[in-house]
């Protein structure tokens, strides 16, 4: 052992109450940390009714009182000792945890660095147990009256560890935390009665009830409305709950709910599984909303990874990643995932405003499937890939009354009844100003932008020759010579063999001279030199912007390039064909660039706005 100059020792052991202090951080990092784990013994104790009460955002007075089982004197003084815990008493106990706390150190860390009231009380005691501590201070044990079950009042968070306090937030901030502790619970637990008061003004006090009417109850009315019920159970595990229509997109992930055997937590690949799984249907910036609860054998999962127990390990994580995913994409197959366009109710006269919420495409990561196979609405097996062309679904179209109907293309992600196309092949089908094309489906209107829909289109068949190596060039009667940058010409070096697989056949000469010899079919003819260089400079752009795969970035460039444009016109049967490979695409709804393709106006709406609603 090494010594300083001045004799002492550089390794010095910490005496209890500095350690206590330095080891609260790791438990309690605000109020809100105090509120949960008091929370979670409050459940552990089989309270079915808890309220907690906050003034100055839970920093100078946070209490959560409970009708729970009660402690008599030697257990509740012992609550306050580190590692002193009801939960487990051997190491085999770790591998099967089905309580909400466990490690012994709440209650030591609260009391190590705030003033700590405890008052409990079992039944068929004669009165309640009160224990005082004051920034870990020893006990003071009095005895109180109280009914049942047990109130923690903790004051003056961190008074005695200013270096921590200071690192608080505002009273507002620490409010919103300590409120979100709660919400979780409440969203938890719909059985429980639950009341939260701020100050004077009480937040919610919520009564027992079944799920979907807490979540109304916390949520406000309306929620239910943009939500989408899952539910997928195996031998393993369950998982259930609700993930949020498309156009209920967040600006945070605030709204991510996952609770593991009613205990909330955090878990990055679950939510990257849920987040992956929308694909393509979200705005660009914003996250989905989600509520879903994971039961599973305590024995295939460790809760014990970080001291807050906001973290977890599945003995598979591949298995429950797949899991979400499936889940979610089956959901979102068997909903609404049109763009709904609303008009806004105005006063008689006034301009109507039109409203609509796009979808952002949000590309998969590299070692993702594309396309995203879709899934069956009633039994959740994956299909393999659509194949474009036939007489798919969409030529269900404007039959007159009375016409059988087409039933969909087995497979078809669009198979919501409200949002079919009516009719069948000899149906109507309009084209207005070169642009959109109109067709009715049973819930009202559908319109279509030509120009995205081709890009769609065309963005998945060119994964898929990527995919498959497939290669089938157009060939010209006249080559087209073209003179290039270097450093196009050396960017078209670089992508050559994507090039080919798309469907190019190019020829290289030396002096940044290339020659285009073949197109895909997809190509107008006369176009193919503008085209080649519009891909490669809409390549450069997408590079700039950080899109680096060079296969998506080559696809988006090429499907963006060889689209149908706005002002094309186009007769009957070029639409039906447009029609029918799009909604033969794995996501019929969004482009490649994240533009909405689809766009739906309820019969409904048009009633409204005409009177006879």
């Amino acid at each position: 052992m090494t010594s300083s100059a001045d004799g002492r020792r550089k390794i010095q052991i910490l005496p209890d109450h500095v350690a206590n202090k330095i080891a609260a951080g790791e438990v309690i990092q605000r109020p809100d940390s105090a509120a949960k784990e008091l929370l979670e013994n409050a459940l552990d104790a089989g309270a079915t009714r808890i309220t907690v009460t906050v003034k100055d955002g839970g920093v100078t007075y946070l209490q959560v009182a409970d009708n729970g089982t009660g402690m008599d004197q030697d257990d509740a003084v012992a609550s306050f000792l580190r590692h002193a815990t009801s939960k487990i008493s051997t190491y085999e106990d770790l591998e099967e945890i089905r309580t909400y706390g466990f490690r012994g150190e709440a209650l030591a860390s609260i009391a190590a660095v705030a003033q700590v009231t405890m008052k409990t009380r079992r039944a068929g005691d004669d009165a309640a147990v009160m224990v005082r501590i004051d920034g870990g201070g020893q006990p003071r044990v009095t005895r109180e009256a109280r009914e049942q079950g047990t109130t923690v009042t903790i004051q003056n968070l961190f008074f005695n560890v200013p270096a921590r306090k200071k690192f608080l937030k505002s009273r507002a901030t620490e409010f919103r935390h300590v409120y979100e502790a709660v919400h979780r619970v409440a969203i938890s637990h719909p059985e429980l009665e639950l009341r939260f008061v701020n100050g004077d003004d009480t937040i919610f006090n919520l009564k027992p009830a079944a799920l979907e009417t807490r979540l109304s109850d916390v949520f406000g009315e309306r929620l239910m409305e943009s939500l989408i019920p899952v539910e997928e159970r195996t031998e393993a595990l369950s998982l259930s709950g609700y993930i949020g229509k498309p156009s209920f997109g967040q600006k945070t992930r605030t709204h991510q709910y996952l609770f593991l055997n009613g205990r909330f937590i955090v878990h990055r690949n679950i939510s990257h599984a849920v987040f992956s799984s929308y694909e393509n249907l979200l705005l660009k910036g914003t996250f989905p909303f989600f509520i879903l609860f994971i039961e599973v054998d305590p024995r295939r999962v460790d809760v014990n990874v970080h001291p807050s127990k906001m973290e977890a390990k599945f003995d598979d994580e591949q298995g429950i990643y797949r899991m979400a995913g499936a889940l979610v994409r089956k959901g979102l197959s068997g909903a609404q995932a049109f763009p709904v366009l609303s008009m806004d109710q105005g006063s008689p006269g006034s301009d109507v405003e039109l409203q609509f919420s796009p979808r952002q495409h949000r590309w998969p990561s590299a070692d993702s499937p594309w396309p995203p196979a879709p899934v069956d609405t009633a039994t959740g097996e994956i299909f393999p890939p659509h194949e474009s062309g036939g007489n798919g679904m969409a030529w269900s179209l404007l039959a007159p009354p009375g016409r059988e109907e087409v039933p969909p293309r087995q497979g078809s992600v669009l198979t919501h009844q409200a949002d079919r196309p009516e009719g069948d092949s000899h149906g109507l089908i309009w084209q207005l100003h070169n642009k959109y094309i109109l067709c009715q489906i049973r819930s009202g209107l559908m319109i279509v932008d030509q120009h995205v829909a081709h890009e769609r289109v065309l963005y998945e068949r060119a994964l898929e020759r990527f995919k498959t190596g497939f290669q089938s060039a157009q060939q010209l009667l006249f080559p087209y010579t073209v003179q290039m940058t270097p450093g196009d010409y050396a960017l078209v070096e670089e992508l050559f063999r994507h090039f080919q697989m798309l469907g190019f056949d190019l020829a290289l000469f030396g002096r940044n001279t290339l020659s285009i010899q073949g197109v895909p079919a997809d190509v107008k003819a006369g176009s193919e030199e503008r085209i080649v260089q519009e891909i490669l400079g809409l390549y450069k752009e997408y590079q700039q912007q950080g899109m680096m795969d060079a296969r998506d970035n080559l696809a988006k460039s090429f499907s963006c390039r060889s689209a149908i444009k706005a002002g094309d016109p186009l007769n009957e049967q070029e639409m039906r064909s447009l029609i029918d490979q799009l909604f033969a695409t794995s996501m019929p709804y969004v482009c490649p660039h994240g533009r909405p393709i689809v766009l739906r106006i309820s019969t409904e709406e048009l009633d409204r706005r005409f009177g006879r609603l």
